[in-house]
Order: C-alpha cells, then structure tokens, then sequence
C-alpha cells in the first residue's frame, strides 16, 4: 500500500513576506527557489501549502 504524495515546488521567494509564512516554506523543506520535494499527501501537509500557495506551485 503506498501513500499518495505530492509534489511542491517553490517559485517565489519568500523574502519579504510575514515569518510564518517563512517557517512553513522551511516546514516543507524547501530551500532555494526551484527546489522540489515529495511529501506525503495529508490534511497537515496540504494545509500547509494553502497558506502559503502564492509561493509554490503544486507539480
């Protein structure tokens, strides 16, 4: 049984914004702009993305 996962990229900079937001962008593991990770599909997971869904993109 393999956990669904989603693919989040990171194509804005998160300078400048409020530092919540930073620590979510650090929370999903995302470093520079560009960068790719595959995280488990969960309702935390995707809560996440939601607030801060200016930034990434979802792949």
């Amino acid at each position: 049984m393999s956990q669904s996962t989603v693919k989040v990229q990171l194509v804005r900079s998160p300078i400048g914004t409020k530092q919540s937001h930073r620590d979510t962008v650090r929370g999903l593991g995302l470093r520079k702009i560009g960068s790719v990770r595959e995280l488990q599909d969960t309702p935390a997971v995707r809560g996440m993305i939601n607030k801060i869904s200016y930034l990434v993109k979802v792949l």
